[in-house]
């Protein structure tokens, strides 16, 4: 008779992919909050207000399309992308407080 070891625990094979969507969802955080005050520079601009709209758009199709593509994966890699969004977000927004536009 053999006795399975821990057999309600995740494999590694899960919980390396969860942390995969992790850092995607970090990476992705990143790039959309940079984009933001990326973002309010070109709309403090003149002249610049296509761009700025353009990259409004461009910001929320990158973040709808890579949740919306882990959430194929199951309810887990959508949740844990979006944790790895927000966060980084204090980090970012911090980071951006105080420089001027």
């Amino acid at each position: 008779m053999s006795i399975a070891f821990a057999p309600n625990l995740p494999s590694l094979a899960m919980v390396s992919g969860l942390l995969a969507y992790f850092a995607g969802g970090v990476g992705l955080g990143l790039v959309y909050f940079n984009a933001i005050w990326w973002n309010a520079r070109l709309f403090a601009r003149s002249g610049l207000g296509v761009a700025a709209i353009a990259l409004v758009i461009g910001r929320f199709a990158l973040l709808g399309g890579a949740l919306t593509l882990a959430s194929l994966q199951g309810a887990a890699p959508l949740l844990v992308m979006a944790l790895g969004v927000l966060v980084v977000r204090p980090i970012v927004m911090r980071r951006h407080r105080a420089a001027p536009l």
